[in-house]
Order: C-alpha cells, then structure tokens, then sequence
C-alpha cells in the first residue's frame, strides 16, 4: 500500500515536470505539488560533569519531508521520515527510514473521504485526538478511513475507523468513532441573527483489542461518550464538554475495572483594555489507548489538556506540568489589563500587565477494601467524589508579566513566576519543590532592520528542612540575540546552576547558535551543551537528556 501511494506521486512529478500551478487558455491544470522538508542534525560528545554522553554514531539525524499533490477535489500525499539513528531524547523505535504517512482524500461542498493516514480531533479531544509533534516525538495517526459529511448547512457528521500508529508498525487495537456537531445559527434560519451564538456536539468512540490474558477477563470493546455545548454573545464565550468512559483496565490505571469521566470547561470575556480567560478541568481514570500495555505517549486516542498555562522562556518552562489522567482537578484563571497611554503607569507608549493564577490538585478517592474471602474481589480500585477536591497538591503556578515599550527604539518585558511543584507525581522523582522565578528581557531596535535583545532569568529553589537546596538548587541564565532582518540571526546563551548543592556539578550550559533565513528557507547551526530536563507541549511530556555537540537544522517550504 506504501508503494501505491508513493507511485502516485511520483507519476505527477516525472510525467509533469514542468507544471505551471496557474490555468489560463494555453496552459492546463495538471494541478499542484506542495510540501515541505526538514534535517536535524546533532553530534554527541561524552562530558562527565553535565552527564552527556557520546554515541558510537557521532552525528544523528530526524529527517522528514511531506509532498501533498491537490488537483481540484483530489488530494494526495506523503511523508518520507529518516532517523538515522534517532537522536537522543526520542523513542530509539523510530529508527530506520522509509514512508511513514500516506493519503488519498476527495472532497466537495458536501462530502469528504480520506483513505490512509489522517488525523482527527473530535470536541476539544477528551475522547478523540490524533496529532503529529515533532518536538515531543508523537505521532498516533488513524491508518484506515475517514467519512465527513455535512447534509444541510451547520450540520457536520464524521464517522472514522482505523489502526493508530506505534513509530513503524501498528497497534493492536482498532479504533472507531463518530462525531456531529450542529452550528444552531446557520441550520435554523429564526436563529440566524441572534447575537447568541450556539453550537452543540457530541462523539463515541470505542476500541477493540482481542483478551489474550490468562487471568484478567478484559473487556475487547471499551466505548466512550461526550457531549459538549459552546455559547457565545458579543465579548462572552463559554465552552464546556463532558466525557464518560467505560471500564477499561490497563497499565495505567493498575488494571482497575472502574469508569472514567472527564469535564472540561473553558470561558472567557473581554472589551477593550481588559479580558478574563478561566477554564477548569476535572480528570477521573481517564487513560484510553488502543492497547491496554502501552505507556509513556504510546497509542493514546483521547487527548487531556493542561490547565496550567504554557510558558516560553527556559526558567519559567523548567518544570512543566504534565496531564495526570489517572486524576486530577484543578483551573486557571488569567487577567490581562491594558494601560491606556498617557496614564501614569501607562506613560507615553502604555503598557500591557497580566496575571495568571493555576492550581492542580488530587480528586478525592476512597480505596474499596476488598474481602478476601470474596470469590470474585471487586476490581473497581475506588470510589471518588466528584465535587470534592484532593488534598495532595501537584502544581500551583502564580505569575505576572509586565510588556513596556519605553522608546521607540527599546521595549522591555518583566515576569514574576511563584512554582509548587510535585516532581514525584508528575515526573516519578524527588518530592514538592518551591520556585522564585525572574525574568528581564530587553529589545534595543538600532534600526528598522537590525535589532539587539538581552534576557536575564534566574530561578531560586526553596530549601529543604536541613537547610539545602531542592532539587538541582538556583541558576542564573544570560542570553545574547542580536537580528538582522530579514537573513541573519545569531545568539549566545549560558544557563549557570551556581546554586547546585553539589558543588562539583555547577555546571555552566552555554549554546552559540546562528543562522540565516530566505523566504522559505531557513539555516540554523550551533554548539553547546544541554541540560537534562523535561520538554512539554500541552500538558503531553518527553524526557530530554543532557547532550553536548553541534546541532544543524535546514529546512524549506514550497
């Protein structure tokens, strides 16, 4: 099946070399080929003091490209992946090369088939969610085939069955599901002027996996259900949807034979110079995977979201949290106020302040005691309280940022970001550790063209009752960034963990990076060394080792 789709595309290619993408009386349309391609390249050098170690290949490589050929309602297209080998930090699984996804698709006004790899998010994901992340590694892409269909207008139904993606092969598990969604304003016309905008949805989805297990009578049909609802009217928007799931024991929840639910809500409201985002999400036993054994990121259907907000600058991303799906409840609340210029704080450019405010916590749970004179123990694992809040706390996450410009040549941002952190829950390790976290970047413009940003961050770690330092104790980071637009940038950069309380390991992590970018073009080289930590995207998580070598990234666009 590889070779038939490959084929496709490669007949448009050597038959038409020299298509013209335009139509006009003397040309036709043979349609049009578009794609993009992508190398990382690292070398691995060993350092006993950070802990990078070297590999007998030296040099690694993630490799990909994706050709997609569209000829009027026919699409087609590929992606040809290379990890030769992987490097460090991915799955050691995706190693080799060849065709990694493959699709046909026909669509008109009313229908669309796809035939191959595709992905697909049902809701906000709580029972269905496919993706691709180069960054954290995943791809859990359906290979079967997708049907959406929208019989009037504001109604919209998918239906879908397929084998999810486990690197080269497939898992043991199929995946089905259906999805309608219906737009109440654009389907009844006595709603289509009113300023309150309603759409409601609702999804199942199961999976089958064939009981070989000698001892646990596992369910092969696992099904789960959602319903959601989004309201919106002038500057109001409250979305909200829950899940229910089935019994379905795995790895993850310890092989317990309760049913899992979800709720997720998610509002927001604003006018000019002020807006509130807040959402809330309430997890309870609610793994789904296409194999009961996987692990880590492997063969997940639904997607859970974080509720913790996503943070960019290195300090402030140190300690991420990740999704805990066995349970949790917890929201975010955020402000963002802008000060109107001429006002005193606002001065003559106004200034832009934010506050945001994240809580996780454990639901609370009873454990079913189990008769051991029972001929059958109840499997159920334990009971929770919906409406009842843990006392173990996993995340708590305060911050306020502060966007300037005091010139029009030089802006600065300014961040205070106060950290609880459950490191043993979240990553299997240590305990609850406290962070101070401060960040100054500044952005001098010496022209329109050529601009220098300097950024300072530090973190300071609490102490543990004997006086020492948690965790790996407080560092210091520099960055140096100088841009000349629209081709060169180049950077330089040093995280120092002064704070260590070992002292043998106060470590500096210094990069030096540069590169150059035309159209869609782009050139990135550099050289340092990496700490060992965690990247997420999400609330999903992957594991970085500590590294030290020159990276290469080239990558275009066409």
């Amino acid at each position: 099946m590889n070779r038939f789709f490959l084929t496709i595309i490669l007949c448009f290619h050597v038959l038409f070399p020299n298509i013209s993408f335009s139509q006009n009386e003397n040309k036709k349309d043979y349609g049009e080929i578009h794609g993009n391609f992508e190398i990382n390249m690292q070398t691995y050098a060993e350092d006993s003091l950070t802990g990078a170690e070297a590999v007998d290949d030296i040099i690694r490589t993630n490799a990909y490209a994706n050709i997609t050929y569209v000829k009027g309602n026919f699409s087609a297209g590929i992606r040809y992946e290379a990890y030769l080998n992987t490097m460090l930090g991915f799955d050691q699984r995706y190693n080799g090369q060849g065709i990694a996804n493959r699709y046909v698709t026909y669509k008109t006004d009313e229908i669309e088939i796809t035939a191959g790899n595709f992905y697909e998010q049902f809701g906000n994901g709580l029972i269905l969610r496919t993706y691709e992340d180069k960054t954290l590694g995943t791809d859990n892409a359906l290979d079967g085939f997708r049907i959406k269909y929208m019989p009037v207008k504001g109604i919209r139904i998918t239906g879908l069955i397929g084998k999810q993606k486990l690197y080269w092969e497939y898992g043991p598990g199929i995946v089905r599901g259906t999805d309608a969604e219906i737009s109440v304003n654009e389907t009844f016309k006595k709603f289509e002027d009113k300023k309150t905008r309603i759409i409601i949805g609702g999804s199942f989805v199961s999976k089958y996996q064939k009981n070989l297990d000698p001892v646990y009578n596992f369910p092969e049909n696992v099904g789960a259900f959602a319903g959601r609802i989004n309201l919106s009217r002038n500057s109001f928007i409250l979305a909200s949807e829950y899940a229910y799931k089935i019994n379905d024991p795995s790895s993850d929840n310890g092989n317990i034979f309760k049913d899992g639910n979800a709720l997720l809500i998610n509002t927001s409201w604003s006018k000019k110079g002020i807006g509130i985002l807040a959402n809330v999400l309430r997890l309870d036993n609610m793994s789904f995977r296409s194999d009961r054994a996987a692990s880590i990121n492997d063969l997940n259907i639904n997607y859970l979201p974080a509720v913790a907000k996503t943070h960019t600058y290195a300090f402030a991303a140190m300690y991420p949290f990740a999704t805990q799906p066995n349970g949790q409840v917890g929201g975010n609340v955020e402000i963002f106020y802008n000060m109107k210029r001429g006002s005193l704080l606002g001065g003559k450019y106004g200034m832009n302040i934010s506050l945001n405010y994240s809580q996780v916590n454990s639901i609370k749970t009873e454990k079913i005691i189990v008769d051991p004179d029972a001929e059958i123990p109840d499997l159920d694992g334990y009971t929770s309280d919906f409406f009842a809040i843990g006392d173990e706390l996993y995340f708590r996450d305060f911050n306020i940022e502060i966007h300037k410009k005091i010139s029009k040549k030089l802006k600065f941002s300014a961040i205070y970001m106060y950290e609880d952190y459950n490191k043993l829950v979240i990553q299997g390790k240590y305990g609850t550790l406290h962070a101070d976290i401060g960040i100054l970047d500044f952005t001098y413009k010496f022209n329109s063209k050529n601009a220098l940003r300097i950024e300072n961050e530090i973190l300071i770690t609490g102490k543990e009752p004997s006086g020492e330092k948690q965790d790996y104790g407080d560092w210091y980071m520099f960055t140096l960034e100088y841009t000349s637009s629209p081709h060169w940038f180049f950077a330089v950069s040093d995280q120092y963990n002064y704070g260590n309380p070992d002292t043998q390991h106060r470590n500096h992590y210094y990069i030096i990076s540069g590169g150059y970018t035309k159209g869609a073009n782009r050139i990135q080289l550099g050289y340092g060394k990496q700490r060992e930590g965690v990247t997420c995207v999400g609330g999903v998580c992957r594991n970085v080792p500590a590294s030290n070598g020159f990276s290469l990234t080239v990558s275009t666009t066409f």
